[in-house]
């Protein structure tokens, strides 16, 4: 579902170059790329790619060597260290391959950590969206669990409540899959549908076409570049 024609992301001429005493990897290069709000995108292709540098990018854990990000109309090049670290606390959810959750936390208190840094919040505010957040993912009735005593779907559902529970801009989803079953991954691709039908703008990084086909577009890449990007026919079935 796309809400607007205007761009919640936009990329001209990305590029990343990584430098050492002896060598200078271009690991993107002139990325043109926008996500509209509301959008499911997926970003694929094989290892070394430029995926997962391209997501960092995209969630302000690094910049890059070159070109324009825009995020929500503001360039993010003109942000000091604080003001990109509260964007992402504000504006962006990430969802990780390893789920990083705090095992001597419960599945409340793991929701809500991100949460305890937001001034805005008030305690009762916190707890509500966390509520709000475990419901959304199948999960209330975890609450008071640990991470160790859940599966590794349940963690990943805990995981996506984490990072839906601020009402991001946008969730960055780093291999979501990666540390589950087929079973599990499909039933995290169904949640992230789900979220996306209520209105969530998602993209993912996946080197597994069967999971990009969840998205409503694919955004290839090989060799730091965009080679390909359409709709997918799955999502549009």
């Amino acid at each position: 579902m796309v809400a607007t024609a205007t761009p919640l992301i936009h990329m001209q001429g990305i590029t990343k170059v990584f430098t050492t005493d002896e060598m200078e990897t271009h690991a993107l290069q002139a990325i043109d790329f926008d996500i509209a709000a509301g959008e499911y995108v997926a970003i694929a292709g094989p290892s070394g790619c430029g995926k997962t540098t391209l997501l960092s990018i995209l969630g302000l854990l690094d910049a890059p060597s070159g070109g324009q990000y825009t995020l929500a109309g503001q360039p993010v090049a003109a942000l000091s260290a604080v003001e990109r670290a509260r964007v992402r606390n504000r504006q962006i959810g990430f969802i990780f391959q390893a789920f990083n959750l705090i095992g001597d936390l419960t599945v409340a208190e793991n929701v809500e950590l991100p949460l305890t840094y937001r001034s805005d919040l008030t305690p009762a505010d916190r707890k509500d969206r966390v509520a709000r957040a475990l419901g959304r993912v199948g999960m209330s009735h975890r609450a008071r669990h640990y991470p160790p005593q859940l599966s590794g779907g349940q963690q990943q559902r805990v995981a996506v409540a984490r990072a839906v529970a601020g009402d991001p801009a946008i969730l960055l989803a780093d291999e979501p899959t990666g540390n589950l079953d087929s079973k599990n991954g499909e039933a995290v691709m169904e949640l992230l549908q789900e979220l996306n039908a209520g209105g969530a703008t998602i993209c993912m990084v996946t080197h597994d076409e069967r999971y990009a086909r969840h998205a409503g577009r694919q955004v290839h890449l090989f060799d730091g570049r965009v080679a390909d990007a359409a709709a997918s026919v799955t999502a549009m079935a």
